[in-house]
């Protein structure tokens, strides 16, 4: 008959009635399974059934203590060992401990509650362990890219292939993509799927961290080291030991922290602020950019030499647009798991709806159809999600852009001010892309006529 008890335990005892009075009183525990044993055959011959932990009589016939202790760890290494000893020889018990033994309790008055504590004790740490082991399986789930990345265009099948190469090694990843395309889910991806999965992602963005705090968050400050330093604290690539630093917006990385950064990949060791001392790091490196990094290089803005360390393995993460008909199988996607997440009964989009989402630019890429198809459910009102609550941000769309009746020039300034939000205020990225003098763009700027954002 099978048990539901949690917690197996092998008694092995050769005085019967000492046994005995074990067995009954663990038993008393409905969470236990208790089976006992007289002699050594008996108890290696059941040990196929990996029990959770043994209580092992040190002096025993045959054998004693330490070699039956070395043998169940060798025939069941996940099994744990308690011994129960008449010997109070404080020697023989950390020789045991050292060998592998969870605990050593001596025979006396307060056996039974050293005993009792011991399991709860030990009963703790197997149900952590499983919790551990069910957490990995979840996040390994979680962030299996052929099910959490969605769509099936060619270009997203690429990206699949080149993520299963990043896996594979240590390479640093250089990802580039516009806004909102998924380029920290794909950082993520590497890492949980790589070799470092067991050890930390952390993920940091230069552009959102002032350059005058950066480096102490890159690198981390020995107290004292200025003013406010309190205490010593641990730098993002620390924290990041044996597993992945993700490095978002790196083309916004001050020059003098580019200089650090490059002398970290050369020499893999970083020296926190205010501090001498040498700390070795072993990581990987993921960073990603929405800027085209070798016109920041031509444009004196980055290190060359930065780049070409960071370069590594490139990822280019397409844009929405170019993705085929992954826009509808990802709007299909985000409705059934906003309404799963909130409760909601499962809604579908009309034909209508479907159509418009299609047709739209989705300059904001996966990230804004995430927030209008949510917004979507959230404004319907009954289970089809209709055309009218589709609220697409329209201004910067070329597809509408023609359908307004207005100047020449407010077109162009409305084209501009496009891609001045696209390219995050870069006048000379612009400049490039619409091949219009950057003196006319600046211009506009300091007649009110174009507003960075």
């Amino acid at each position: 008959m099978k048990t539901n008890r949690l917690l197996k335990i092998y008694i092995l005892e050769d005085d019967r009635w000492y046994g005995a009075m074990l067995e009954h009183h663990l038993s008393l525990n409905p969470d236990y399974q208790v089976s006992k044993f007289e002699n050594e055959h008996a108890f290696f011959k059941a040990l196929n059934d990996i029990p959770d932990v043994v209580t092992l009589d040190y002096s025993l016939t045959e054998m004693d203590g330490g070699q039956v202790l070395k043998k169940v760890k060798q025939l069941s290494p996940q099994t744990e060992v308690i011994i129960i000893s008449g010997q109070k020889d404080i020697a023989t018990a950390v020789s045991l401990l050292k060998a592998g033994a969870f605990d050593y309790i001596v025979k006396d008055e307060d056996t039974n509650d050293r005993l009792w504590n011991a399991l709860l004790h030990l009963m703790e740490i197997k149900n952590l362990r499983k919790e551990v082991e069910s957490l990995k399986i979840e996040l390994k789930k979680k962030y299996d890219f052929s099910k959490t990345i969605v769509g099936q265009s060619d270009a997203l099948k690429r990206i699949f292939a080149l993520i299963e190469k990043a896996t594979q090694t240590n390479i640093t990843v250089s990802l580039t993509g516009e806004t909102g395309t998924g380029k920290e889910m794909v950082a993520k991806a590497i890492h949980y799927n790589s070799a470092r999965q067991k050890f930390p992602f952390i993920a940091i963005n230069v552009a959102a961290i002032p350059k005058e705090l950066l480096e102490s968050e890159l690198f981390g400050h020995e107290k004292g080291a200025f003013t406010g330093a309190s205490d010593k604290r641990i730098g993002k690539f620390e924290e990041a030991n044996k597993g992945t630093i993700f490095l978002d917006e790196i083309g916004e990385m001050d020059p003098f922290l580019q200089a650090k950064l490059l002398r970290v990949l050369q020499e893999r060791e970083i020296t926190r602020v205010g501090g001498n001392s040498v700390v070795p790091i072993d990581i990987r490196i993921i960073v990603a950019t929405h800027k085209n990094l070798l016109e920041e290089v031509k444009a004196k803005r980055f290190r060359e030499d930065l780049y070409y360390r960071l370069l590594g393995l490139p990822i280019e993460l397409p844009p929405l647009r170019d993705r085929e008909n992954d826009i509808l199988i990802l709007a299909k996607h985000f409705i059934n798991s906003f309404c799963n997440e909130n409760k909601l009964p499962i809604k579908s989009f009309s034909s209508e709806a479907l159509q418009r989402l299609r047709s739209y630019h989705f300059p904001g890429n996966v990230r804004e159809l995430k927030s209008i198809v949510e917004l979507a459910v959230v404004m319907s009102d009954g289970e089809i999600v209709e055309e009218k609550d589709i609220n697409l941000n329209i201004s910067g769309n070329s597809a509408s852009l023609l359908m307004q009746e207005t100047t020449l020039r407010d077109y162009e300034l409305k084209i501009i001010q496009h891609f001045m939000e696209k390219y995050d205020n870069d006048v000379l990225v612009v400049a490039k892309k619409l091949d219009v003098g950057k003196s006319t763009i600046y211009r506009m700027i300091q007649n009110g006529d174009l507003k960075q954002k």
